[in-house]
């Protein structure tokens, strides 16, 4: 085989409390898709981060095409040849799309920005991409997979030798997760190393063509094919032992009345004529396709949208939710979102102070408001339920990795003694491990008596949690599956005849 196009060499990255990095190492050819895996807290996005220079290796070296670099920003990444499409998307709003994707070196002629030149540019990089788009068009109307796209423009702009696509699939429709992976393919024909970085094990398989595994910071598998690996390999490597899906201990049926109900509501997000109900105990999952409705109506369910018709019953009376205070105050609903950076956390405050936000009122003492000593010892005992793995009590929520960050978020509603937990997404981004756990953690929840309302885009997921599928469509319920038997074939063929009735 010919030499690596890129080589990072024994890269180590220590910080306070946490060896975050340890004698990693990543090989890359050119024209080849290269899998990174591990679980949240391995040490990925770490090395991402150096990488294109916003972290600097406290030891280790990086090669690229033959030349040693060491980048110290991402500016100087880019100039060196290594882009990246991150997870959360890393685009002006107020630019063009043009103006994006020359952000790096804007043309000038005569002291004045070349609108001209810009425009052909990003007409050029387009163009490669089969996109399109037009380069006058403002970003901030392009929806995510238009986004993502263009921040792989961004690459071709500044010759990106390697492109790093970290978690790029999060949030996008089957269609364009193949139209991605179509222009993934014809940047790899181009002689592009692509690094790959998902939880999602068959996207893997589809389409890359080695894979390296980090633990604990480590380099456990390196640059092996992926032809003749199969997923039950890649876990154990992941998690050091073999972790295959089980099923959740059996749940008895709920017997009390529903304590959340829905009754022809109709709300001005553009949901008509929908009806459900979930009692104590339960776990009723809304699936449908992007669009469908479904963050949509939680969103209405916590006063942020308005019911127009119809009515919320919450443990037999009918209720008007203002907002979200009052969903939680007057009536025990909690919210897990699925944006838990943009909408579920502070990612600029310690995991304390997350964790007990909800019940400030609480704990807070009469003379000298809430202590920092009151939050921590609330928020002790959550960290070790939930066993959220941090370097001390003061560590920001937004120091942890995507799975850590989740515990936080729910476990700030279970110390506001929720009733009904409404969780939007619970495993996005989260790795197999950390995704067992949750699944395990939200069965317990409902055998403690809550009331579990689940959205989730994951139909295995789905039919290993639920009590019952409610399937949405176009902002209405298209009808209802039971899931008594938890078993997949015949619950997401019924699921799915629902979904393209």
């Amino acid at each position: 085989m010919a030499e690596p196009l890129f080589v990072a060499e024994s890269l180590v990255k220590t910080f306070p409390g946490v060896r975050a990095l340890d004698k990693a190492t990543l090989r890359l050819h050119a024209g080849t898709v290269h899998a990174l895996l591990g679980e949240n807290g391995a040490g990925k996005s770490t090395l991402i981060k150096i990488l294109t220079g916003v972290h600097r290796a406290d030891s280790g070296r990086m090669v690229l095409d033959g030349r040693e670099i060491a980048p110290s920003s991402p500016r100087d990444a880019a100039r060196a040849g290594i882009g990246v499409v991150h997870q959360e998307r890393n685009l002006v709003p107020g630019f063009s799309i043009g103006e994006n994707i020359v952000l790096q070196g804007i043309p000038a002629r005569r002291g004045l920005v070349d609108r001209a030149a810009i425009r052909a540019e990003a007409r050029r990089c387009l163009d490669q991409l089969d996109l399109d788009l037009d380069p006058d068009t403002p970003t901030a109307g392009l929806s995510v997979a238009q986004l993502q796209l263009v921040e792989v423009a961004k690459a071709l702009h500044t010759n990106s030798q390697v492109l790093l696509l970290d978690e790029p699939t999060t949030a996008s429709t089957p269609s364009e997760v193949e139209r991605l992976f179509t222009v993934v393919r014809r940047l790899r024909d181009a002689g592009t190393a692509v690094v790959f970085v998902s939880h999602k094990l068959e996207e893997v398989f589809e389409l890359c063509d080695t894979v390296t595994v980090l633990r604990d910071g480590a380099s456990v598998l390196e640059a092996a094919p992926l032809a003749g690996t199969n997923r039950e390999e890649l876990v154990d490597r992941m998690v050091g032992r073999s972790h295959l899906a089980e099923p959740l201990p059996a749940r008895p049926a709920p017997a009390a009345e529903p304590v959340l109900e829905l009754v022809a509501v109709a709300t001005d997000a553009g949901h008509r004529d929908l009806s459900l109900s979930v009692r104590p105990g339960e776990i009723v999952g809304l699936y449908g396709l992007v669009g469908a409705g479904r963050s949509e109506l939680a969103k209405a369910l916590l006063g942020l949208s308005k019911v127009t018709a119809g009515q919320v019953r919450v443990r037999g009376r009918a209720v008007r939710i203002r907002d979200v205070r009052d969903a939680l105050r007057t009536h025990r609903i909690g919210y897990v979102p699925e944006d838990r950076k943009a909408e579920g956390l502070f990612l600029d405050q310690p995991v304390t102070r997350n964790i007990a936000v909800t019940v400030w009122d609480r704990i807070a003492s009469r003379f000298t408001g809430v202590s920092q000593r009151r939050e921590e010892e609330l928020a002790a005992g959550y960290v070790e339920q939930l066993g959220i793995r941090l370097a001390s009590s003061e560590q920001l929520v937004g120091e942890l990795s995507g799975g850590n960050q989740q515990k936080v978020s729910l476990a700030k509603w279970l110390a506001a003694r929720t009733e009904i937990l409404i969780i939007d997404e619970p495993t996005v981004g989260i790795d197999v491990r950390t995704k067992a756990a949750f699944h395990e953690l939200i069965g317990e929840l409902a055998v403690a008596g809550l009331a579990v309302l689940l959205i989730t885009s994951d139909l295995p997921e789905m039919v290993a949690l639920a009590d019952r599928v409610v399937v949405m469509r176009a902002f209405r319920v298209q009808g209802e599956v039971a899931n008594d038997a938890h078993e997949y074939d015949p619950t997401s063929r019924a699921v799915m005849s629902l979904i393209h009735a």
